[in-house]
């Protein structure tokens, strides 16, 4: 008998099961739309009773119909021998039979737990493990581990090279590929450590710390749906590139209740994609912004009044510069915030007015103080004084101060250096026509912590239901619990009360950076997950790590240590891991556990020779790799290679740059200028690192001939 046969047999007999469990989803669905039309027809009762019982039918049988309806691709994906002869099928989600018999295990199900961790040495009692993949409803292909041998029973066939680099050899689709059926004992467990406290992942590249994060939020949200559901799981991810690349993942894995952002559109209202110099972002980044920032806050605004001068009942009132400072100030004493204390800069003008008051008018006609007040706050020109001296300032207003040298200089004095702020003056500059850079937004969210919001009149909430005119529209009970909940369940844009808060690509996260994650963590547990050896932070470590200690308090913390590369071949590895040794030797590098057979192409073109050899190596990717071809390029040069390529309409290609490119993968990789990539900031080799390991089949090198290795 030839293997074919054999994997063609053992293909028959899952496409058996899975025949069953897509008969039985589709009896479950038939059932539930039944019951949907049969609350409705409880209503025919005619008493209250009835309508609450049909209500209640309807509701629950709608969300089993759904659920039903969105889990019917892929659905059965493993399968487990154990030693007691039992066999359990694991899938997305659980399926019992007419006699509750169960038919296929939640992934996140406890009894699915050894699908992800036994192996060889732990076997766990699990004899044969299977994947299973699918297109549609037909079995397409299998694929066996045998952990234990010695309780194999005769006849047990075994099918495949591992499940793992299996999957990992195939083409990636746009988004990032759902490996739930493949993720390895280690990833496992950290997928499934407890809920409370930081969770730290590190590991190389293509070991599959994404995957885990992603997969951590999906377990969590099935393991306590109450709690994560209800506080929500915010996911960080370095850039929007990364986040659309991910965004497919946790719907694939039954969930929708995530929240993904990039760390350019964590502040409402702002979505930054320009990014700074190295130097310019570890200036931003810095701690020492915050004291900037500070000083600042309490500045007077630029080109507001420097005099008050009122006529009251024939006497001239009078406040100089210098006075009004001083009010400014003692209305500001340090910790206060600028918006919430405005009302004790007024009343710091009413009394320094209301002192001279007392000097020149007669006594017979001296108003009382409440008098003057009320005279004074009825006044125009009193009223425009107050917006134009102490107005309520947004933190994209005084961001936009520091685009002025004189006032930055001022805020800068003693805290950043003379070059330092050469290039923060440079970078503000170009605020008001380019909008904010990815490191100005941390910047942003830390004025709105400085200046605060004035209090706001609660809004009435408004009736779901109601049409105009006190109508309201017919509805069922089911329709306003639904409403209710979700309602509870709205939250603001500037949501600071996560349950769980999920970092990736922890190592590029600066200072700043990590105190606008924490003032939406407060409350939440943490899944930290990063490369220390990809780092691009050249910033001061202590900062770096005061930083992220506040922002995780003192919650306890349990790493984990990923140390299998399965994305890049070793072929393509042996070359990044060539180029991170110059600067970090004795790093701890993952491991490449497959081989191609084909090793990186390097070539070297000089200058006007690059746009034609770009071109002609992602045609030969394109044609050369069934899924996606990245085209990596220098910061500097991204754009212009995008238009090197712009005639290409294919949808498998990406050009980004070298800082886009974090947290990436691609089947083929086309490397602009690495030289160039080296050269850009003094993690510039670390970047590079990065760039070479994006690939998962192919990886082509482009270098400009003069610009050095």
């Amino acid at each position: 008998m030839t293997d074919i046969t054999v994997l063609d047999q053992e293909i028959a007999v899952e496409q058996r099961h899975v025949d069953r469990v897509y008969a039985r989803l589709a009896q479950l669905r038939r059932d539930a739309v039944r019951a949907e039309r049969d609350g409705y027809r409880l209503a025919r009762v005619g008493n209250v009773g009835a309508l609450v019982e049909r209500d209640a039918m309807v509701f629950h049988a709608a969300r089993r119909r759904h659920l039903l309806d969105a889990e019917h691709e892929g659905l059965v994906f493993g399968r487990l021998d154990l030693r007691e002869g039992t066999v359990l099928y694991v899938g997305r989600l659980g399926v019992r039979g007419e006699q509750a018999e169960p038919l296929l295990i939640d992934w996140r199900a406890p009894a699915a737990a050894a699908f992800y961790q036994a192996t060889p040495a732990q076997p766990g009692g699990v004899v044969r493990r299977r994947t299973i993949t699918s297109r549609g409803e037909r079995v397409t292909g299998i694929s066996d581990d045998l952990l234990d041998p010695g309780a194999a029973p005769d006849g047990m066939r075994v099918v495949g090279d591992g499940a793992l680099l299996a999957t990992l050899a195939r083409a990636k689709g746009r988004g990032m590929r759902d490996i739930v059926a493949t993720i390895a004992q280690e990833q496992d467990q950290a997928i499934r450590s407890p809920a409370s406290g930081v969770t730290v992942v590190s590991g190389g590249p293509g070991t599959g710390k994404t995957a885990v994060a992603l997969h951590r939020a999906a377990y969590l949200l099935y393991s306590d749906r109450n709690r994560f559901a209800s506080g929500g799981i915010l996911v960080v991810g370095p850039s929007a590139v990364f986040v659309e690349y991910i965004a497919a993942v946790l719907p694939a894995l039954g969930e929708e209740s995530a929240t993904l952002r990039s760390l350019g559109s964590l502040v409402p209202g702002v979505s930054a994609t320009r990014t700074d110099p190295a130097g310019t972002a570890v200036v931003k980044g810095s701690l020492r912004m915050r004291r900037v920032l500070e000083r600042a806050v309490r500045d007077a605004v630029p080109d507001g009044p420097t005099e008050l001068r009122l006529l009251y009942r024939g006497h001239l009132l009078r406040l100089r510069v210098a006075e009004l400072d001083g009010i400014r100030t003692r209305a500001l004493p340090r910790g206060a915030r600028r918006n919430e204390v405005r009302r004790a800069g007024i009343d710091g003008l009413f009394d320094a007015l209301w002192a001279q008051v007392q000097q020149l008018a007669p006594v017979s006609r001296m108003p009382t103080q409440a008098e003057f007040e009320e005279d004074l706050s009825d006044r125009e020109d009193f009223r425009d004084f107050l917006r134009a001296w102490w107005p309520r300032l947004l933190p994209r207003h005084v961001l936009a101060w520091l685009a002025r040298p004189e006032r930055l200089g001022r805020y800068a004095r003693g805290i950043l250096d003379p070059a330092e702020v050469a290039a923060l003056i440079e970078s503000f500059g170009r605020l008001a026509a380019d909008g904010p850079t990815i490191a100005d937004v941390a910047l942003l969210d830390e004025l709105d912590a400085l200046l605060g919001r004035p209090p706001q009149p609660r809004r009435r909430q408004r009736d779901p239901f109601q049409v105009a005119g006190g109508v309201r529209e017919v509805s069922t009970f089911a329709d306003r619990a639904q409403a209710a909940r979700a309602a509870a369940r709205e939250r603001p844009a500037d949501y600071r009360e996560y349950a769980h808060v999920v970092v990736d690509e922890a190592q590029d996260v600066s200072p700043m950076q990590w105190r606008m994650i924490g003032r939406r963590g407060r409350l939440a547990s943490w899944t930290v997950v990063g490369d220390p050896a990809q780092t691009a932070w050249t910033g001061d470590p202590a900062e770096l790590t005061q930083a992220r200690d506040r922002a995780w308090g003192r919650r306890p913390r349990r790493e984990f240590t990923l140390s299998t590369n399965y994305r890049n071949p070793a072929e393509i590895f042996a070359l990044a891991a060539e180029v991170i040794r110059e600067v970090a030797p004795d790093a701890e590098l993952p491991t490449a556990v497959r081989s191609t057979g084909v090793a990186p192409r390097q070539q070297r073109v000089g200058p006007a020779a690059l746009p034609d050899a770009v071109r002609k190596a992602t045609i030969g990717l394109l044609d050369e790799v069934e899924g996606t071809v990245g085209v990596i390029a220098p910061l500097a040069r991204r754009d212009e290679v995008a238009g090197w390529l712009a005639a290409m309409s294919d949808p498998r290609l990406q050009v980004v740059s070298s800082l886009q490119a974090k947290g990436m993968e691609y089947d083929g990789v086309v490397l602009v200028a690495g030289a160039q990539i080296r050269a850009e900031s003094q993690a510039g080799v670390r970047t590079l690192y990065v760039a070479l390991s994006r690939a998962t089949q192919r990886l082509i090198t482009i270098e400009v001939a003069g610009s050095g290795d």
